[in-house]
């Protein structure tokens, strides 16, 4: 009976010591108002080291009156959408360097895709990124038959947004998950902003089949490479998150102008934001990597 009594006691203490453990593991949570709130918002939220200045100097020619989308894209549309995905570590993870350059990753990225600048272009490439805010003059409507996904009628999907979405399949499954009907609506995405901004961070915090890592989690150090990857030259580094974004048009090929000017957009990014091009990392370029989702004979994943 004294013995039973011992085990019951013990038991009891190995068990509030458990408790304790995993009390201790919690994650904090932080409420910073309307644009953070959770376990990453204990960090500075993007608009306490991100500012409407840094935002102009990065984007200093997208109203230029040769530009494509004159007035559409500012920095509180991107504040707005950046709101809904800080608290789970859009620009809020690690400290306010690692914070800082996934800013620059992230909009070097998008400068990349959504520029009109050339070499002899006033202030050169790296100033004219979102220059538009849709493709132009799209030669198909990007309508694939998809049982999950159709098609509405008369609707293109042709590439739109800060990063741009391409195909019914891809703006249905986003704009379920931002409670949007964008496959209804996709103009949705090139006529307003911080939608705009919403569907790029979107690809940029989701991976783009299961069991793959998302463009986050390559940049701030959450993936680690399977044997398969590193076999196929995929390593963590800038490099391997072009590969997630874009890797079937611009990995693999080596040295080729498109991948080097996303490389370009976040070194400059990185000077811009006052980190420094030698905080980039290693790794900056996929010329030999293997693509991590290449592209068919008929449509992209984009």
């Amino acid at each position: 009976m004294a013995m039973g009594r011992i085990c019951l006691v013990v038991l009891l203490a190995l068990a509030l010591c458990l408790n304790v453990s995993l009390a201790s593991k919690k994650m904090k949570i932080c409420d910073k108002g309307w644009e953070c709130k959770g376990a990453y918002c204990c960090n500075q939220t993007i608009s306490e080291i991100f500012t409407v200045d840094n935002f102009e100097e990065l984007f200093s020619k997208r109203n230029t009156p040769v530009a494509h989308a004159v007035g559409f894209w500012d920095y509180y549309s991107f504040i707005n959408a950046a709101a809904q995905f800080e608290g789970i570590g859009f620009g809020t993870t690690g400290g306010q360097v690692m914070q800082q350059k996934e800013l620059a990753a992230f909009l070097g990225n998008v400068a990349a895709e959504t520029s009109c600048g050339y070499n002899v272009a006033t202030g050169g490439p790296t100033a004219w990124g979102l220059c538009y805010k849709e493709e132009m003059s799209p030669d198909q409507l990007y309508c694939d038959q998809n049982l999950l996904y159709p098609c509405a009628p008369g609707a293109s999907y042709h590439g739109r947004g800060a990063l741009p979405i391409y195909w019914n399949f891809n703006y249905g499954p986003i704009g379920e998950a931002l409670k949007l009907d964008l496959l209804t609506s996709p103009d949705m995405v090139s006529n307003n902003a911080t939608i705009g901004f919403l569907t790029a961070m979107w690809r940029w915090m989701n991976p783009i089949k299961p069991k793959q890592p998302s463009a986050h989690d390559v940049f701030v150090g959450n993936w680690k490479p399977t044997k398969n990857d590193t076999e196929s030259y995929r390593l963590p580094g800038f490099g391997m998150v072009i590969n997630v974004l874009n890797g079937g048009l611009e990995c693999g090929k080596g040295d080729i102008d498109a991948m080097n000017n996303r490389i370009s957009h976040y070194l400059y990014f990185l000077d811009l934001l006052g980190v420094g091009r030698e905080q980039a990392g290693d790794n900056l370029d996929c010329g030999q990597q293997v693509p991590l989702n290449p592209i068919s004979t008929s449509t992209t994943s984009r």
